[in-house]
Protein backbone atom coordinates (compact mmCIF):
# COMPACT_ATOMS: atom_id res chain seq x y z
CA UNK A 1 0.00 0.00 0.00
CA UNK A 2 1.21 3.53 -0.78
CA UNK A 3 0.74 6.26 1.78
CA UNK A 4 -1.22 9.26 0.63
CA UNK A 5 1.35 11.61 2.16
CA UNK A 6 3.92 10.42 -0.37
CA UNK A 7 2.04 12.18 -3.16
CA UNK A 8 2.18 15.63 -1.52
CA UNK A 9 5.64 16.70 -2.78
CA UNK A 10 4.92 15.28 -6.17
CA UNK A 11 1.64 17.26 -6.34
CA UNK A 12 3.44 20.48 -5.43
CA UNK A 13 6.07 19.84 -8.05
CA UNK A 14 3.43 19.10 -10.59
CA UNK A 15 1.58 22.28 -9.74
CA UNK A 16 4.79 24.27 -10.00
CA UNK A 17 5.55 22.54 -13.27
CA UNK A 18 2.07 23.28 -14.48
CA UNK A 19 2.44 26.96 -13.66
CA UNK A 20 5.81 27.15 -15.34
CA UNK A 21 4.48 25.28 -18.33
CA UNK A 22 1.59 27.71 -18.54
CA UNK A 23 4.00 30.61 -18.69
CA UNK A 24 6.08 28.90 -21.33
CA UNK A 25 2.93 28.15 -23.25
CA UNK A 26 2.08 31.79 -23.27
CA UNK A 27 5.48 32.65 -24.66
CA UNK A 28 5.25 29.98 -27.29
CA UNK A 29 1.81 31.09 -28.28
CA UNK A 30 3.10 34.57 -28.79
CA UNK A 31 5.93 33.11 -30.91
CA UNK A 32 3.43 31.26 -33.07
CA UNK A 33 3.55 27.70 -31.55
CA UNK A 34 0.40 25.62 -31.10
CA UNK A 35 -1.27 25.26 -27.70
CA UNK A 36 -1.48 21.44 -27.91
CA UNK A 37 2.23 21.10 -28.43
CA UNK A 38 3.20 23.34 -25.51
CA UNK A 39 0.78 22.14 -22.80
CA UNK A 40 1.20 18.56 -21.67
CA UNK A 41 -1.46 18.95 -18.93
CA UNK A 42 -4.49 20.76 -20.46
CA UNK A 43 -7.00 19.55 -17.86
CA UNK A 44 -4.84 20.66 -14.97
CA UNK A 45 -4.39 24.10 -16.55
CA UNK A 46 -8.17 24.53 -17.01
CA UNK A 47 -8.92 23.58 -13.42
CA UNK A 48 -6.31 26.03 -12.15
CA UNK A 49 -7.73 28.84 -14.30
CA UNK A 50 -11.22 28.18 -12.92
CA UNK A 51 -9.85 28.24 -9.37
CA UNK A 52 -8.21 31.62 -9.99
CA UNK A 53 -11.32 33.17 -11.61
CA UNK A 54 -13.78 31.82 -9.06
CA UNK A 55 -13.12 34.52 -6.39
CA UNK A 56 -13.49 37.26 -9.02
CA UNK A 57 -16.76 35.89 -10.27
CA UNK A 58 -17.99 35.59 -6.71
CA UNK A 59 -17.16 39.24 -6.03
CA UNK A 60 -18.99 40.31 -9.19
CA UNK A 61 -22.00 38.24 -8.24
CA UNK A 62 -22.07 39.77 -4.77
CA UNK A 63 -21.81 43.28 -6.25
CA UNK A 64 -24.67 42.56 -8.64
CA UNK A 65 -26.84 41.29 -5.81
CA UNK A 66 -25.99 44.38 -3.76
CA UNK A 67 -26.92 46.67 -6.63
CA UNK A 68 -30.23 44.88 -7.03
CA UNK A 69 -30.94 45.15 -3.32
CA UNK A 70 -29.93 48.86 -3.13
CA UNK A 71 -32.75 51.45 -3.64
CA UNK A 72 -30.98 54.71 -2.74
CA UNK A 73 -28.62 57.04 -4.54
CA UNK A 74 -27.38 60.60 -4.22
CA UNK A 75 -30.08 62.91 -5.69
CA UNK A 76 -32.13 66.06 -5.03
CA UNK A 77 -35.90 66.41 -4.71
CA UNK A 78 -37.60 67.40 -7.95
CA UNK A 79 -39.08 70.61 -6.53
CA UNK A 80 -35.75 71.63 -5.04
CA UNK A 81 -33.92 74.53 -6.69
CA UNK A 82 -30.79 72.33 -6.94
CA UNK A 83 -32.68 69.80 -9.05
CA UNK A 84 -32.39 69.93 -12.84
CA UNK A 85 -36.04 68.88 -13.26
CA UNK A 86 -37.99 71.34 -15.41
CA UNK A 87 -40.99 69.47 -16.79
CA UNK A 88 -44.00 71.02 -15.02
CA UNK A 89 -46.52 70.37 -17.78
CA UNK A 90 -48.80 68.44 -15.44
CA UNK A 91 -48.86 71.30 -12.94
CA UNK A 92 -49.67 73.74 -15.75
CA UNK A 93 -52.56 71.51 -16.86
CA UNK A 94 -53.75 71.37 -13.25
CA UNK A 95 -53.73 75.17 -13.07
CA UNK A 96 -55.76 75.38 -16.26
CA UNK A 97 -58.31 72.86 -14.94
CA UNK A 98 -58.61 74.70 -11.63
CA UNK A 99 -58.98 78.01 -13.46
CA UNK A 100 -61.74 76.63 -15.67
CA UNK A 101 -63.59 75.09 -12.72
CA UNK A 102 -63.37 78.22 -10.56
CA UNK A 103 -64.57 80.49 -13.37
CA UNK A 104 -67.31 78.04 -14.29
CA UNK A 105 -68.54 78.26 -10.69
CA UNK A 106 -68.49 82.06 -10.83
CA UNK A 107 -70.35 82.06 -14.14
CA UNK A 108 -73.00 79.67 -12.80
CA UNK A 109 -73.39 81.80 -9.69
CA UNK A 110 -73.82 84.86 -11.89
CA UNK A 111 -76.55 83.16 -13.95
CA UNK A 112 -78.42 82.02 -10.83
CA UNK A 113 -78.28 85.48 -9.28
CA UNK A 114 -78.94 87.79 -12.26
CA UNK A 115 -80.32 85.57 -15.01
CA UNK A 116 -79.37 86.10 -18.65
CA UNK A 117 -78.41 89.75 -19.20
CA UNK A 118 -76.96 89.53 -22.73
CA UNK A 119 -78.86 91.93 -25.02
CA UNK A 120 -77.53 92.51 -28.56
CA UNK A 121 -79.88 95.48 -29.08
CA UNK A 122 -78.34 97.30 -26.15
CA UNK A 123 -74.93 97.00 -27.82
CA UNK A 124 -76.19 99.02 -30.77
CA UNK A 125 -77.45 101.71 -28.40
CA UNK A 126 -73.94 102.07 -27.00
CA UNK A 127 -72.81 103.36 -30.40
CA UNK A 128 -75.99 105.11 -31.55
CA UNK A 129 -78.65 107.03 -29.66
CA UNK A 130 -80.65 107.52 -32.84
CA UNK A 131 -80.47 104.79 -35.51
CA UNK A 132 -80.90 107.48 -38.19
CA UNK A 133 -78.04 109.62 -36.85
CA UNK A 134 -74.45 108.43 -37.10
CA UNK A 135 -72.33 111.29 -35.73
CA UNK A 136 -69.27 109.17 -34.87
CA UNK A 137 -69.17 107.63 -38.34
CA UNK A 138 -69.51 111.08 -39.94
CA UNK A 139 -66.64 112.28 -37.76
CA UNK A 140 -64.46 109.46 -39.06
CA UNK A 141 -65.34 110.31 -42.68
CA UNK A 142 -64.31 113.93 -42.14
CA UNK A 143 -60.79 112.70 -41.25
CA UNK A 144 -60.10 112.35 -44.99
CA UNK A 145 -59.74 116.13 -45.14
CA UNK A 146 -56.64 116.02 -42.92
CA UNK A 147 -55.16 113.18 -44.97
CA UNK A 148 -55.51 115.17 -48.18
CA UNK A 149 -54.03 118.28 -46.56
CA UNK A 150 -50.93 116.31 -45.58
CA UNK A 151 -50.55 114.82 -49.08
CA UNK A 152 -51.05 118.21 -50.77
CA UNK A 153 -48.45 119.80 -48.45
CA UNK A 154 -45.89 117.11 -49.26
CA UNK A 155 -46.38 117.54 -52.99
CA UNK A 156 -45.82 121.30 -52.71
CA UNK A 157 -42.70 120.72 -50.63
CA UNK A 158 -41.36 118.21 -53.17
CA UNK A 159 -41.85 120.67 -56.00
CA UNK A 160 -40.25 123.48 -54.01
CA UNK A 161 -43.32 125.72 -54.17
CA UNK A 162 -43.28 126.25 -50.40
CA UNK A 163 -40.40 126.39 -47.95
CA UNK A 164 -39.70 123.93 -45.16
CA UNK A 165 -40.81 126.48 -42.55
CA UNK A 166 -44.15 127.04 -44.25
CA UNK A 167 -44.64 123.29 -44.58
CA UNK A 168 -43.85 122.84 -40.90
CA UNK A 169 -46.42 125.49 -39.93
CA UNK A 170 -49.05 123.78 -42.09
CA UNK A 171 -48.28 120.44 -40.43
CA UNK A 172 -48.43 121.92 -36.94
CA UNK A 173 -51.84 123.41 -37.69
CA UNK A 174 -53.09 120.23 -39.38
CA UNK A 175 -51.97 117.88 -36.60
CA UNK A 176 -53.30 120.20 -33.89
CA UNK A 177 -56.71 120.25 -35.55
CA UNK A 178 -56.60 116.44 -35.89
CA UNK A 179 -56.50 116.20 -32.08
CA UNK A 180 -58.70 119.18 -31.16
CA UNK A 181 -61.49 118.97 -33.76
CA UNK A 182 -62.89 115.54 -32.73
CA UNK A 183 -62.51 116.47 -29.06
CA UNK A 184 -64.65 119.59 -29.49
CA UNK A 185 -67.26 117.70 -31.52
CA UNK A 186 -67.54 114.92 -28.93
CA UNK A 187 -67.79 117.39 -26.04
CA UNK A 188 -70.34 119.66 -27.73
CA UNK A 189 -72.50 117.12 -29.55
CA UNK A 190 -74.79 115.24 -27.10
CA UNK A 191 -75.85 112.69 -29.71
CA UNK A 192 -72.40 111.05 -29.65
CA UNK A 193 -72.35 108.22 -27.10
CA UNK A 194 -69.26 107.52 -24.95
CA UNK A 195 -68.47 104.34 -26.91
CA UNK A 196 -68.96 106.05 -30.27
CA UNK A 197 -66.83 108.99 -29.12
CA UNK A 198 -64.06 106.67 -27.94
CA UNK A 199 -64.08 104.90 -31.30
CA UNK A 200 -63.85 108.17 -33.26
CA UNK A 201 -61.12 109.57 -31.02
CA UNK A 202 -59.16 106.32 -31.38
CA UNK A 203 -59.28 106.67 -35.18
CA UNK A 204 -58.10 110.28 -34.98
CA UNK A 205 -55.29 109.38 -32.57
CA UNK A 206 -54.02 106.71 -34.98
CA UNK A 207 -54.28 109.20 -37.83
CA UNK A 208 -52.28 111.77 -35.85
CA UNK A 209 -49.43 109.30 -35.28
CA UNK A 210 -49.47 108.17 -38.94
CA UNK A 211 -49.39 111.71 -40.35
CA UNK A 212 -46.56 112.68 -38.02
CA UNK A 213 -44.54 109.71 -39.26
CA UNK A 214 -45.46 110.57 -42.87
CA UNK A 215 -44.11 114.10 -42.34
CA UNK A 216 -40.83 112.92 -40.81
CA UNK A 217 -40.01 110.28 -43.43
CA UNK A 218 -40.68 112.56 -46.38
CA UNK A 219 -38.55 115.28 -44.76
CA UNK A 220 -35.71 112.75 -44.38
CA UNK A 221 -36.08 111.91 -48.08
CA UNK A 222 -35.79 115.56 -49.07
CA UNK A 223 -32.73 116.01 -46.88
CA UNK A 224 -31.02 113.01 -48.50
CA UNK A 225 -31.97 114.18 -51.95
CA UNK A 226 -30.58 117.63 -51.28
CA UNK A 227 -27.38 116.07 -49.93
CA UNK A 228 -27.09 114.04 -53.17
CA UNK A 229 -27.22 110.78 -51.23
CA UNK A 230 -28.80 107.69 -52.62
CA UNK A 231 -32.58 107.88 -52.81
CA UNK A 232 -34.70 105.73 -50.59
CA UNK A 233 -36.75 103.09 -52.37
CA UNK A 234 -39.25 100.54 -51.43
CA UNK A 235 -40.79 97.40 -52.87
CA UNK A 236 -44.45 97.50 -53.82
CA UNK A 237 -45.71 99.89 -51.18
CA UNK A 238 -47.72 101.20 -54.11
CA UNK A 239 -47.27 98.66 -56.95
CA UNK A 240 -47.88 99.89 -60.45
CA UNK A 241 -49.99 97.96 -62.96
CA UNK A 242 -46.90 96.89 -64.86
CA UNK A 243 -45.14 95.50 -61.80
CA UNK A 244 -48.25 93.71 -60.60
CA UNK A 245 -48.78 91.97 -63.91
CA UNK A 246 -45.18 91.00 -64.45
CA UNK A 247 -44.62 89.88 -60.87
CA UNK A 248 -41.54 92.13 -60.57
CA UNK A 249 -41.04 94.43 -57.58
CA UNK A 250 -40.88 97.99 -58.87
CA UNK A 251 -38.63 100.24 -56.82
CA UNK A 252 -40.35 103.56 -56.15
CA UNK A 253 -38.25 106.51 -54.99
CA UNK A 254 -39.09 109.93 -53.64
CA UNK A 255 -41.13 111.86 -54.77
CA UNK A 256 -42.82 109.01 -56.67
CA UNK A 257 -44.40 107.88 -53.41
CA UNK A 258 -46.56 111.04 -53.10
CA UNK A 259 -49.70 109.52 -54.58
CA UNK A 260 -53.22 108.90 -53.30
CA UNK A 261 -52.82 105.16 -53.62
CA UNK A 262 -49.62 105.12 -51.61
CA UNK A 263 -51.08 107.47 -48.98
CA UNK A 264 -54.21 105.44 -48.39
CA UNK A 265 -52.28 102.19 -48.38
CA UNK A 266 -50.30 103.59 -45.45
CA UNK A 267 -53.47 104.89 -43.75
CA UNK A 268 -55.06 101.43 -43.77
CA UNK A 269 -51.86 99.42 -43.18
CA UNK A 270 -51.47 97.97 -39.66
CA UNK A 271 -48.51 100.17 -38.77
CA UNK A 272 -47.87 103.67 -37.45
CA UNK A 273 -44.44 104.14 -39.07
CA UNK A 274 -44.31 105.21 -42.68
CA UNK A 275 -41.67 103.76 -45.02
CA UNK A 276 -40.86 103.88 -48.69
CA UNK A 277 -40.18 100.13 -48.69
CA UNK A 278 -42.93 98.18 -47.01
CA UNK A 279 -42.36 94.40 -47.07
CA UNK A 280 -45.07 92.64 -49.02
CA UNK A 281 -46.27 89.04 -48.99
CA UNK A 282 -46.56 87.14 -52.27
CA UNK A 283 -50.30 86.48 -52.19
CA UNK A 284 -53.41 86.51 -50.03
CA UNK A 285 -53.99 83.25 -48.14
CA UNK A 286 -57.76 82.85 -48.14
CA UNK A 287 -57.78 80.19 -45.44
CA UNK A 288 -55.74 82.35 -43.09
CA UNK A 289 -57.93 85.36 -43.91
CA UNK A 290 -61.22 83.60 -43.11
CA UNK A 291 -59.83 82.13 -39.87
CA UNK A 292 -58.91 85.59 -38.65
CA UNK A 293 -62.33 86.90 -39.70
CA UNK A 294 -64.07 84.12 -37.78
CA UNK A 295 -61.96 84.87 -34.71
CA UNK A 296 -62.85 88.56 -34.92
CA UNK A 297 -66.57 87.80 -35.07
CA UNK A 298 -66.51 85.18 -32.32
CA UNK A 299 -64.32 87.13 -29.90
CA UNK A 300 -66.33 90.33 -30.38
CA UNK A 301 -69.50 88.49 -29.40
CA UNK A 302 -67.68 86.97 -26.42
CA UNK A 303 -66.45 90.39 -25.30
CA UNK A 304 -69.93 91.88 -25.46
CA UNK A 305 -71.55 88.93 -23.70
CA UNK A 306 -69.03 88.79 -20.84
CA UNK A 307 -69.24 92.54 -20.34
CA UNK A 308 -73.04 92.53 -20.07
CA UNK A 309 -73.31 89.31 -18.09
CA UNK A 310 -70.32 89.56 -15.77
CA UNK A 311 -68.80 93.03 -15.48
CA UNK A 312 -71.86 95.28 -15.47
CA UNK A 313 -73.52 93.61 -12.43
CA UNK A 314 -70.29 93.84 -10.43
CA UNK A 315 -69.85 97.51 -11.34
CA UNK A 316 -73.43 98.28 -10.34
CA UNK A 317 -73.01 96.58 -6.99
CA UNK A 318 -69.79 98.56 -6.41
CA UNK A 319 -71.42 102.01 -6.45
CA UNK A 320 -72.82 101.90 -2.92
CA UNK A 321 -69.56 100.77 -1.22
CA UNK A 322 -67.72 103.52 -3.08
CA UNK A 323 -70.19 106.17 -1.97
CA UNK A 324 -70.10 104.97 1.64
CA UNK A 325 -66.28 104.55 1.54
CA UNK A 326 -66.63 101.03 2.92
CA UNK A 327 -63.05 99.88 2.34
CA UNK A 328 -63.59 96.20 3.08
CA UNK A 329 -66.48 95.92 0.61
CA UNK A 330 -64.61 98.10 -1.89
CA UNK A 331 -61.68 95.68 -1.75
CA UNK A 332 -64.03 92.73 -2.20
CA UNK A 333 -65.67 94.36 -5.23
CA UNK A 334 -62.26 95.20 -6.67
CA UNK A 335 -61.12 91.59 -6.45
CA UNK A 336 -64.39 90.40 -7.95
CA UNK A 337 -63.98 92.80 -10.84
CA UNK A 338 -60.31 91.92 -11.39
CA UNK A 339 -60.98 88.46 -12.85
CA UNK A 340 -63.55 89.35 -15.56
CA UNK A 341 -61.76 92.61 -16.38
CA UNK A 342 -58.44 90.84 -16.92
CA UNK A 343 -60.10 88.09 -18.93
CA UNK A 344 -61.73 90.70 -21.18
CA UNK A 345 -58.40 92.49 -21.58
CA UNK A 346 -56.72 89.27 -22.70
CA UNK A 347 -59.54 88.54 -25.16
CA UNK A 348 -59.30 92.09 -26.50
CA UNK A 349 -55.54 91.76 -26.91
CA UNK A 350 -55.85 88.58 -28.97
CA UNK A 351 -58.82 89.88 -30.96
CA UNK A 352 -57.18 93.21 -31.86
CA UNK A 353 -53.43 92.58 -32.04
CA UNK A 354 -53.61 89.09 -33.53
CA UNK A 355 -56.92 88.53 -35.29
CA UNK A 356 -57.81 92.02 -36.54
CA UNK A 357 -54.33 93.26 -37.43
CA UNK A 358 -53.40 90.00 -39.14
CA UNK A 359 -56.68 90.17 -41.08
CA UNK A 360 -55.88 93.67 -42.35
CA UNK A 361 -52.25 92.75 -43.03
CA UNK A 362 -53.27 89.68 -45.04
CA UNK A 363 -55.83 91.67 -46.99
CA UNK A 364 -53.24 94.33 -47.88
CA UNK A 365 -50.39 91.79 -48.24
CA UNK A 366 -48.49 93.69 -45.56
CA UNK A 367 -45.46 91.57 -44.72
CA UNK A 368 -44.35 92.75 -41.27
CA UNK A 369 -46.62 90.85 -38.86
CA UNK A 370 -44.73 91.58 -35.64
CA UNK A 371 -47.55 93.31 -33.77
CA UNK A 372 -46.49 92.00 -30.35
CA UNK A 373 -43.72 90.06 -28.68
CA UNK A 374 -43.58 87.79 -25.62
CA UNK A 375 -44.82 90.40 -23.14
CA UNK A 376 -46.27 87.60 -20.97
CA UNK A 377 -42.69 86.67 -20.02
CA UNK A 378 -41.92 90.23 -18.88
CA UNK A 379 -39.74 90.38 -15.78
CA UNK A 380 -39.79 94.19 -15.71
CA UNK A 381 -42.44 96.83 -16.33
CA UNK A 382 -40.26 98.40 -19.01
CA UNK A 383 -40.04 95.14 -20.96
CA UNK A 384 -43.83 94.82 -20.90
CA UNK A 385 -44.41 98.30 -22.34
CA UNK A 386 -41.78 97.69 -25.00
CA UNK A 387 -43.28 94.41 -26.23
CA UNK A 388 -47.04 94.30 -25.80
CA UNK A 389 -47.81 96.95 -28.47
CA UNK A 390 -45.08 96.89 -31.11
CA UNK A 391 -46.58 99.46 -33.56
CA UNK A 392 -46.77 102.12 -30.83
CA UNK A 393 -43.36 101.13 -29.45
CA UNK A 394 -41.74 101.47 -32.88
CA UNK A 395 -43.34 104.88 -33.39
CA UNK A 396 -42.22 106.16 -29.97
CA UNK A 397 -38.69 104.85 -30.52
CA UNK A 398 -38.35 106.21 -34.05
CA UNK A 399 -40.11 109.59 -33.86
CA UNK A 400 -39.92 110.57 -30.19
CA UNK A 401 -37.32 108.78 -28.06
CA UNK A 402 -34.35 108.77 -30.48
CA UNK A 403 -34.87 112.38 -31.63
CA UNK A 404 -34.81 113.48 -27.98
CA UNK A 405 -31.62 111.51 -27.41
CA UNK A 406 -29.98 113.06 -30.50
CA UNK A 407 -30.81 116.52 -29.19
CA UNK A 408 -28.96 115.86 -25.95
CA UNK A 409 -31.73 114.70 -23.63
CA UNK A 410 -30.76 112.04 -21.11
CA UNK A 411 -32.11 108.50 -21.13
CA UNK A 412 -34.25 109.01 -18.02
CA UNK A 413 -35.69 112.27 -19.34
CA UNK A 414 -36.48 110.69 -22.71
CA UNK A 415 -38.20 107.71 -21.09
CA UNK A 416 -40.20 110.02 -18.84
CA UNK A 417 -41.27 112.06 -21.86
CA UNK A 418 -42.46 108.92 -23.64
CA UNK A 419 -44.52 107.86 -20.60
CA UNK A 420 -45.91 111.40 -20.31
CA UNK A 421 -47.07 111.34 -23.96
CA UNK A 422 -48.59 107.88 -23.45
CA UNK A 423 -50.36 109.09 -20.30
CA UNK A 424 -51.77 112.08 -22.20
CA UNK A 425 -53.25 109.91 -24.95
CA UNK A 426 -54.67 107.43 -22.42
CA UNK A 427 -56.46 110.26 -20.64
CA UNK A 428 -57.51 111.79 -23.95
CA UNK A 429 -59.18 108.54 -25.06
CA UNK A 430 -61.04 108.07 -21.76
CA UNK A 431 -61.93 111.48 -20.33
CA UNK A 432 -63.16 113.14 -23.54
CA UNK A 433 -65.73 110.43 -24.48
CA UNK A 434 -66.98 110.36 -20.86
CA UNK A 435 -67.04 114.20 -20.84
CA UNK A 436 -65.23 114.45 -17.53
CA UNK A 437 -61.62 114.99 -16.51
CA UNK A 438 -60.40 113.05 -13.48
CA UNK A 439 -56.82 112.16 -14.62
CA UNK A 440 -57.06 108.58 -13.31
CA UNK A 441 -55.61 107.14 -16.53
CA UNK A 442 -52.93 109.83 -16.65
CA UNK A 443 -51.82 109.17 -13.08
CA UNK A 444 -51.95 105.43 -13.64
CA UNK A 445 -49.56 105.71 -16.58
CA UNK A 446 -47.19 108.08 -14.79
CA UNK A 447 -47.17 105.70 -11.81
CA UNK A 448 -45.53 103.16 -14.12
CA UNK A 449 -42.24 105.08 -13.85
CA UNK A 450 -41.60 104.49 -10.10
CA UNK A 451 -43.15 101.03 -10.37
CA UNK A 452 -40.76 100.14 -13.19
CA UNK A 453 -37.81 101.31 -11.09
CA UNK A 454 -38.94 99.33 -8.02
CA UNK A 455 -39.52 96.10 -9.97
CA UNK A 456 -36.19 96.37 -11.82
CA UNK A 457 -34.34 97.23 -8.61
CA UNK A 458 -35.74 94.70 -6.13
CA UNK A 459 -37.45 91.92 -8.10
CA UNK A 460 -35.90 89.50 -10.58
CA UNK A 461 -36.94 86.47 -12.57
CA UNK A 462 -40.25 84.93 -11.60
CA UNK A 463 -40.84 87.53 -8.88
CA UNK A 464 -40.56 90.33 -11.42
CA UNK A 465 -42.92 88.50 -13.79
CA UNK A 466 -45.43 88.05 -10.96
CA UNK A 467 -45.22 91.80 -10.19
CA UNK A 468 -45.98 92.62 -13.84
CA UNK A 469 -49.01 90.33 -13.87
CA UNK A 470 -50.24 91.74 -10.54
CA UNK A 471 -50.02 95.30 -11.83
CA UNK A 472 -52.11 94.31 -14.86
CA UNK A 473 -54.72 92.34 -12.92
CA UNK A 474 -55.23 94.85 -10.09
CA UNK A 475 -54.32 98.17 -11.71
CA UNK A 476 -56.89 98.17 -14.50
CA UNK A 477 -60.01 97.45 -12.39
CA UNK A 478 -59.03 100.27 -10.00
CA UNK A 479 -59.13 102.75 -12.90
CA UNK A 480 -62.39 101.23 -14.19
CA UNK A 481 -64.11 101.62 -10.81
CA UNK A 482 -62.87 105.19 -10.43
CA UNK A 483 -64.15 106.32 -13.81
CA UNK A 484 -67.48 104.49 -13.54
CA UNK A 485 -68.09 105.88 -10.06
CA UNK A 486 -67.31 109.44 -11.13
CA UNK A 487 -69.44 109.08 -14.26
CA UNK A 488 -72.30 107.77 -12.13
CA UNK A 489 -72.07 110.66 -9.66
CA UNK A 490 -71.66 113.43 -12.26
CA UNK A 491 -74.58 112.29 -14.41
CA UNK A 492 -77.01 112.16 -11.49
CA UNK A 493 -77.09 108.87 -9.67
CA UNK A 494 -80.92 109.08 -9.36
CA UNK A 495 -81.40 109.13 -13.12
CA UNK A 496 -82.78 105.70 -14.12
CA UNK A 497 -81.37 105.98 -17.65
CA UNK A 498 -77.85 106.34 -16.30
CA UNK A 499 -78.39 103.43 -13.94
CA UNK A 500 -79.54 101.33 -16.88
CA UNK A 501 -76.45 102.35 -18.85
CA UNK A 502 -74.25 101.21 -15.99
Amino acid sequence: MIDKDDFRPITRNRRRATISNTKSETVKLRNGATAAASDPFPKTRESLTKNLQAPLNEDKRKCGLYDKMSCHKLQESMLSSASSFKNYRGILNWCVVMLVLSNARLFLENLLRYGILVDPIQVVSLFLKDPYSWPAACLVIVSNVFILVALYTERKLAMGLITEKVGLLIYIFNLTVVLCFPMVVVLKLPSITPVGGAFALGIYTILFLKLYSYKDVNRWCRERTQAKARTLSRSLSCPSTQSASSGMHLQVSYPGNLSLRDMYYFVFAPTLCYELNFPRSESIRMGFLFRRLFEMFLLTQLLVGLTQQWMVPIIRSSMKPLQEMDYSRMTERLLRLAVPNHLLWLIFFYSFFHSSMNFVAELLRFGDREFYRDWWNSETITYFWQNWNIPVHKWCLRHFYKPLMRRGAGKLLSQSAVFFASAFFHEYLVSVPLRMFRLWAFMGMMAQLPLAWLVARFLRGNYGNAAVWLSLIIGQPIAVLMYVHDYYVIHNQDDPTVTEAL
